[in-house]
């Protein structure tokens, strides 16, 4: 009885979670040749804040990325405004 688990972040959509399924289960039966009824699919969800890689959660590495990204954003549009402001 073959048995195929999918670990996965969670959030993502229960349309493609179940298309997920259908495909690895179709992968299995087709490359195995395995009985349909006797192939197993799980899939686990973990939250971000429980998932670590290199001793950061993936939360915190999507506050830190977050946090970049808001400064980038924030220094182009001080440096736009700089030389308007300075020709009033």
């Amino acid at each position: 009885m073959p048995l195929v688990e999918v670990t996965l972040t969670a959030g993502r959509d229960p349309a493609r979670l179940r298309e997920l399924i259908h495909r690895v289960h179709e992968a299995v039966e087709t490359s195995l040749g395995a009985n349909s009824q006797q192939i197993r699919v799980i899939v686990r969800e973990v939250p971000r804040s429980l998932w670590a890689a290199g001793d950061q959660t993936l939360a915190e590495r999507d506050a830190a990325q977050a946090d970049l990204n808001n400064r980038a954003d924030a220094s182009p549009q001080s440096a736009e405004q700089g030389p308007e402001q300075e020709g009033r």
